[in-house]
């Protein structure tokens, strides 16, 4: 059976690396360099969904490969739903980490909920279809930052009936119940009945 070329349209090749673990044998993974893309793939739409077709559709129609990109984002509440599509460059453009948990812990202190919510959206560009697959986790912001795994706002961020937050997890156990991690199952799922 032929193998079935994918691109994951990012930089990062611990993502990568991540997700050939997951994906089945059947599916060959390049990444970006792998296809010679070293320019930005631009990222302006005003939904995550939006955010992630747009990178999929840049690959196909500039570089001709099937391919599937990822856009996530933090949700929260009380705050009308910031971050949100910007959650990645929430406290300015050069997308620091702390400076964006410590601008989100700032904006939550004079709140009452800190309910919030990651999601990720998965969108699939190939010659036969256009899939979008979705992950959502529920949770709460913390106080503090906690932990030393994951990226982004793990440290600040517990998944409902859990007392660690994403950053004092475990990769594996966090993999289990994560928005990514969700999003990626309905993917592969997909993937496995997907004939070339």
């Amino acid at each position: 059976m032929e193998r079935i070329k994918l691109v994951l349209a990012t930089r990062n090749q611990g993502k990568v690396q991540e997700l050939l673990k997951m994906l089945p044998k059947s599916i060959s993974l390049l990444s970006l360099s792998d296809i010679n893309c070293h320019e930005d793939i631009p990222e302006t739409q005003d939904t995550i969904e939006g955010n992630a077709l747009q990178k999929a559709l840049y690959v196909k129609e500039n570089y001709g490969y099937d391919c599937f990109a990822d856009d996530t984002g933090l949700l929260v509440d009380a705050l009308d739903g910031a971050p949100g599509v910007y959650s990645a460059r929430y406290a300015g453009k050069e997308k620091d980490n702390d400076n964006n948990i410590a601008k989100l812990l700032k904006n939550l202190e004079d709140k009452d909920s800190r309910k919030a919510h990651f999601k990720t959206a998965i969108a699939l560009v190939t010659e036969k279809t256009q899939q979008v697959f979705e992950g959502i986790c529920e949770g709460e912001i913390t106080e503090k930052p906690s932990g030393v795994e994951g990226f982004g706002y793990d440290p600040i961020f517990k998944p409902e009936n859990y007392q660690l937050t994403f950053s004092e997890m475990k990769i594996e156990a966090k993999n289990k119940i994560s928005h990514r991690g969700k999003a990626l199952e309905k993917l592969i799922k997909f993937l496995e009945g997907y004939k070339v």
